[in-house]
């Protein structure tokens, strides 16, 4: 008999973390532990009551650990199936069933689906047919198949949103490197690490979570700082940057620029900045690509494959410092 245990980490967003929870006693098959990374100095109280066990424990620094949070719950554990949510992510009632009845035939790290919700979707509690039907699909993402599973070939696309992973892959690949702090670089990061130990990373159709709005900036004005500094970690275990496409639109608005010693931090984002950036009420989901498209004249020169072609050129000049 498969253990499994819920897991997710959470700092704020308090009533996002109810509905995950009461989201986990709704499901089909129930987990038999959930447990919550705390990453801030007081523990949640008043959630949903549940026919398991709930968990908390606390993992908290000057800036948020992510990384470090998602190896304390893991750690944490007892289950021989880990799925993993974001707090603002409720599951779908088979989302648990899913990812099981997958992971039985597939040994690896499993990503399921993930349908945006606008704001006040949740408001009148959790109704599941309503959230398919407001639910959308992020345009700049890859997906699951419209059926079964599919391999995914690559690394850069794992998101640890909404993922499940066998224990023995969990242990093979050692965890997420907690030298990532605040925001970005840790979820590519562990991607390329399962690549390089060859764990497979698989898409699946279902294992369904609905994202619950909430404010947010794409790019992540707010954590410049941090991106920045992720970034050349990257480069100093891979050889390379990622982030570029964050960092050719904090370049695109004079944020940052790119030296021959590593990135320079020209100045903080400005109230023009987040107006551009700041993900409106009637947009289910942030998007990188509206903003690089709005302040990046080339878009004129091209659209369709050849506008793809076009940005992601531009932004593979931040994959290494500049040259001479």
């Amino acid at each position: 008999m498969t253990r499994i245990s819920a897991l997710t980490i959470a700092a704020g967003r308090a009533e996002h973390l109810k509905n995950v929870v009461a989201g986990f006693q709704a499901q089909t098959v129930r987990p038999d532990e959930l447990i919550i990374g705390v990453m801030q100095n007081e523990a949640y109280d008043g959630l949903p009551d549940t026919d398991f066990p709930v968990r908390q424990i606390f993992v908290t620094g000057p800036e948020l650990p992510l990384a470090a949070a998602r190896n304390a719950v893991a750690a944490a554990a007892s289950g021989d199936l880990l799925i993993f949510v974001d707090v603002d992510c409720i599951p779908h009632p088979n989302f648990v069933f899913d990812y099981l009845s997958t992971s039985a035939r597939h040994a690896g790290l499993l990503m399921g689906e993930v349908g945006y919700l606008p704001g006040g979707a949740t408001s009148d509690g959790l109704d599941y047919a309503r959230f398919e039907k407001l639910a959308v699909r992020h345009s700049d993402r890859q997906g699951p198949p419209t059926k079964g599973i599919s391999k995914c070939e690559d690394y850069r696309c794992f998101w640890s949103l909404n993922f499940a992973i066998d224990r023995h892959s969990w242990t093979a690949s050692g965890g997420f490197d907690e030298r990532y702090v605040g925001y970005g670089g840790e979820d590519t990061d562990y991607g390329r690490i399962l690549d390089e130990r060859g764990i497979p990373i698989y898409w699946i159709k279902g294992a369904t979570v609905y994202h619950q709005y909430h404010p947010h900036c794409m790019p992540p004005i707010h954590q410049v700082g941090s991106v920045v500094r992720n970034a050349e970690l990257f480069a100093s275990k891979w050889g390379h940057r990622t982030m570029e496409h964050w960092l050719y639109a904090f370049r695109l608005m004079g944020l940052i620029e790119n030296t021959r010693t590593g990135i320079r931090i020209l100045r903080d984002p400005d109230d023009a900045d987040y107006a551009l950036c700041s993900q409106m009420e009637d947009m289910p989901y942030a998007s990188t690509r509206r903003v690089i498209d709005k302040l990046d004249q080339a878009q004129d020169q091209a659209t369709g494959a050849a506008r793809v072609a076009q940005v992601e050129k531009a932004q593979s000049v931040f994959l290494l410092p500049a040259a001479e």
